[in-house]
């Protein structure tokens, strides 16, 4: 089996457009490669350069983004233009689009109006147009199979921006980073900008620890502060997956279970929701036949040690059970992760499963997907159909080499 390629950012110092360029170039690829990328788009001339500079004596590049000084605030329709008229390879340009969509959602969600009629202000000046072209033409051209991250750093306390003074975190880097791993970090600022937090959520696939791999690489991108507190550099390191389809078995995971003939059917719904809100990892009924003819049910919870108690305390105050069997279980795993991609101007939750660092299985949330079509006031079924496409186009895995397989 070839080598899996991934990359993994380190973002305990936040992230940003120039930050990810840095990374991107430490770690090989070439300055020319990013530089091609935009000065295919249809501005004013801006040019790209590079630096070497240290953060607390750690060596990092700094890239410059040297761009005329402009007071145009560019429309999403405007940044459409100009991405449609770029001479750029379709996956640069498609990825590029995507970043720009996020952020135009977002905008539009924080100032409560239409993506379409949201007026960027920094992320829509020439330099955000090169950080997030440049990022994408970089990630591009390094192919990788996986690209993984730690959580991000946000920032705290406040920072002035186009519309004022406003919070740290951002509104906008807070809604475009709902449902994805953050934390404030160790600087007292803005840490993580809307460009950086967009990139990063069009772009990543897992949020973990450094996953297990052969390290070939390692890129550090620098941002333009030295804080005292932190290095403030982003990470990139690349190297291939370590190939371990699937973990062993653990015996990390305890079953309880009791049989119970004498509940209300209708208090069960209720007792499965309890259970999950204490932790089990899942809950479970079984029809069965007891004693004397008795219809019943089997309650099986499966918990983590450490939620034992708590699972336990739910099954006997929300039953009418007096005791139940408790019993160690091995559980196999394939390596998962949570992500969410666009549908229909909304978000819908999806869960990517790997063996060996391929996709094998992608489910969305079904959740999110009645909840969206209650919002558009369309049929579940179609928004179902709409979110399942978005996810594979997303995540495109078995079933993707399946076709194109077929169509050879």
């Amino acid at each position: 089996m070839a080598d899996v390629t991934i990359g993994w950012l380190d973002l305990s110092a936040g992230a940003s457009g120039d930050m990810l360029l840095g990374a991107l170039v430490d770690a090989g690829v070439p300055l020319a490669v990013l530089s091609a990328a935009v000065a295919a788009l249809p501005v004013e001339p801006v040019v790209l350069s590079t630096e070497q500079v240290t953060r607390h004596g750690l060596g990092a590049t700094r890239v410059h983004v040297h761009a005329p000084a402009s007071d145009v605030h560019r429309t999403w329709a405007d940044v459409r233009g100009i991405l449609a008229a770029a001479a750029l390879a379709p996956v640069v340009r498609d990825g590029a689009l995507a970043v720009f969509e996020r952020l135009a959602v977002a905008e539009g969600r924080v100032h409560r109006v239409p993506a379409d009629e949201v007026h960027f202000h920094e992320v829509g000046a020439l330099d955000a147009l090169a950080d997030v072209v440049g990022v994408v033409a970089g990630f591009a051209s390094l192919a990788l199979d996986r690209l993984t991250a730690s959580p991000v750093a946000l920032g705290s306390g406040s920072a002035r921006g186009a519309h004022g003074v406003v919070p740290v975190p951002g509104p906008a880097v807070l809604e475009l980073l709902t449902g994805l791993p953050v934390v404030a970090g160790p600087v007292p600022a803005e840490t993580c900008t809307p460009t950086g937090a967009a990139l990063l959520a069009a772009h990543v696939q897992e949020w973990t620890t450094l996953p297990a791999m052969r390290v070939r690489r390692v890129g550090s991108g620098a941002g333009g502060r030295d804080p005292e507190e932190h290095p403030n550099v982003v990470r990139l390191v690349l190297g291939d997956a370590v190939e371990n389809a699937v973990e062993e078995p653990s015996a990390a995971g305890l079953l309880l279970e009791t049989n119970v003939d004498d509940l209300d059917p209708r208090l069960w719904p209720g007792v499965l929701a309890d259970l999950l809100a204490a932790g089990a990892s899942d809950a479970w009924l079984t029809p069965i036949l007891m004693k004397k003819g008795r219809p019943a049910h089997t309650l099986s919870v499966l918990c983590r040690p450490a939620v034992r108690s708590a699972v336990a305390d739910v099954v006997v105050a929300a039953t009418s059970t007096i005791g139940m069997r408790v019993q160690p279980v091995q559980k196999v795993a394939l390596d998962r992760v949570q992500d969410s991609v666009p549908v229909l101007g909304g978000r819908v939750g999806v869960k990517v499963a790997r063996s060996a660092g391929q996709v094998v299985n992608v489910s969305v949330e079904f959740d999110d997907v009645a909840a969206l079509a209650g919002e558009l006031r369309l049929p579940v079924k179609e928004v179902l159909r709409a979110a399942t496409a978005a996810a594979h186009r997303a995540h495109p895995g078995a079933s993707a080499r399946l076709l194109d397989r077929e169509g050879e």
